[in-house]
């Protein structure tokens, strides 16, 4: 099992031929005959190096537009025969077949035509065959094979080259046929993707290439792995790597913050609003979240939906933060916030977020489309006597935002585009209505004139009973409730508004 193969036989046949011109030359002067087909072909003759095309060792052409070049015994006897089989061995000598020792192929770019919004045709022609089949044929024999299944492994296969003049470790082989098998199961899956319409039957499969090993899990007796390219998200100014909780925290951030179009600062803890606000320039929008709850602040995840400058920077450093994250920041900005080495400064870069959502869960997966719906006053329908002004009707659109984006069961109050408290994730409602005005009061806020928004119905009176006592004047839930009358006659007593959107926000 430890033997080394000399590579004497290569074919050589790719559609990205980045960095390949240096593994050409280096394979020319090991003595190594390249087999390959194409425009990789006339590649490697233009490089001045000696190849032999493909139909002249199979005796077929190219045909069908292309779709069959290496579909033949010559190549697949050559790249799947056991070098320790004697049967096999004379085999490949009646046939007249090569043992290929080295295979160098990738895959058309079905992902990125998909992407790119190709027509089915150009996408259906992006399957590729040939190469899938080689890459599993060669990956399939590592022992006496080696397979290179994308460009990113070019240098690696030059260096063992350079290293091994031409020899290969059945480690070496091992490790290229793992990496050849992810690529061959990611490209499937997209494939699968593309044709998937959950018929007869949904399936789950996902495949993601990218991948960061964080220094923990939730806790530090946890291992921890990101799957995606941060780095296309978010181009990190300061601080430290993103620990798996910030990772948490900052999936709420952006996602919280994509609710607001105007200047709006976020600032969240556990995965829960601590604070927002709504304002004409960012600097006020800072300060007035940060009134909401200063003290649950101290180290949370800062998000904001435009350009931090200087002074906001400035207001910002005062506190301390775990991360913070803007569209952009001023220099001067950057200055300030950077004097800090650990607190991690990121500039959100736009990117397509999924619409699905995904857990594991008990023995297998659970998945749902993401909630991308928030209500707005068009969809808040008035049930009580006293209608909400156009004032609350806008807080009340303000406060189900950050109701969405809130631990269940929620309550949430606002005034004026800024949060006054919320009580989060409480068993019962009615806890969590009591723990919101708790909080309001200890920071000093008068809850007279400002709104209330529920996740969920409210099923007995005593929610808005309390609420209105403590000086809401408008209150919007989903409804839902058999008891929604009760709720609804209270307000009616209380002399207070209420409206219902018949779209529950459970968040668990």
């Amino acid at each position: 099992m430890s033997h080394s193969v000399q590579i004497k036989n290569a074919l050589i046949s790719v559609y990205y031929k980045d960095n390949l011109e240096p593994i050409i030359h280096e394979l020319n002067r090991l003595g190594v005959k390249i087999y390959s087909t194409g425009g990789t072909e006339t590649f490697i003759r233009d490089l001045g190096v000696d190849v032999i095309a493909v139909e002249d060792l199979t005796s077929y052409p190219s045909i069908l537009g292309g779709r069959v070049k290496t579909l033949h015994p010559k190549v697949f006897g050559g790249i799947l025969a056991r070098r320790s089989f004697d049967s096999d061995e004379q085999q490949l000598v009646q046939y007249e077949i090569p043992e290929i020792d080295l295979v160098i192929v990738d895959l058309y770019p079905f992902e990125e035509t998909v992407n790119s919004g190709a027509s089915q045709e150009d996408v259906i022609e992006k399957i590729d065959i040939g190469g899938i089949s080689l890459i599993r044929a060669a990956a399939k024999n590592y022992k006496d094979v080696v397979i290179v299944a994308s460009k990113n492994d070019y240098t690696e296969l030059e260096e063992i080259l350079k290293r091994q003049q031409g020899a290969t470790t059945i480690d070496q082989r091992r490790r290229f046929a793992q990496k050849a098998f992810n690529i061959s199961s990611n490209y499937d899956t997209h494939i699968f993707q593309y044709f998937d319409h959950s018929e007869p039957m949904p399936v789950f499969k996902q495949s993601i290439q990218t991948s960061q090993v964080l220094r923990y899990g939730e806790n530090p007796h946890q291992k921890g792995i990101f799957y995606g390219n941060l780095d296309a998200m978010f181009t990190k100014l300061n601080g430290k790597e993103l620990s798996y909780n910030n990772l948490v925290d900052v999936d709420a951030a952006v996602a919280l913050i994509d609710e607001f179009t105007d200047p709006t600062v976020a600032i969240l803890k556990h995965t829960n609003a601590c604070g927002v606000a709504t304002r004409t320039f960012i600097k006020e929008a800072w300060i007035d979240a940060l009134a909401c709850d200063p003290v649950s602040a101290f180290g949370g995840v800062i998000i904001a939906n435009d350009e931090i400058d200087a002074a906001t920077a400035a207001e910002i450093d005062k506190i301390f933060y775990e991360v913070l994250i803007a569209p952009a920041f001023t220099d001067e900005a950057i200055d300030i916030l950077s004097a800090k080495k650990n607190r991690i400064v990121l500039i959100r870069n736009r990117v397509e977020l999924p619409v699905k959502q995904f857990k594991t869960l008990l023995n297998g997966v659970i998945e749902q489309d993401k909630d991308l719906v928030v209500e707005g006053p068009a969809q808040m329908t008035p049930v009580t006597e006293k209608k909400a002004t156009e004032h609350e009707l806008r807080d009340l659109y303000f406060a189900n935002k950050v109701v969405k984006h809130t631990k269940s069961n929620t309550i949430v109050f606002a005034k004026n585009n800024q949060l006054m408290a919320s009580g989060v994730g409480q068993t019962s409602r009615v806890d969590s209505l009591k723990q919101a005005i708790i909080k309001a009061e200890s920071f000093g806020f008068d809850l007279r004139g400002a709104v209330m928004a529920s996740d969920a119905f409210f099923p007995f009176p005593d929610c808005v009973e309390i609420a209105a006592d403590a000086g809401i004047t408008a209150v919007l839930q989903p409804g839902g409730s058999i008891k929604d009358q009760d709720s609804i006659n209270m307000c009616n007593q209380k002399g207070i508004a209420m409206v219902t959107t018949r779209v529950r926000h459970f968040k668990h």
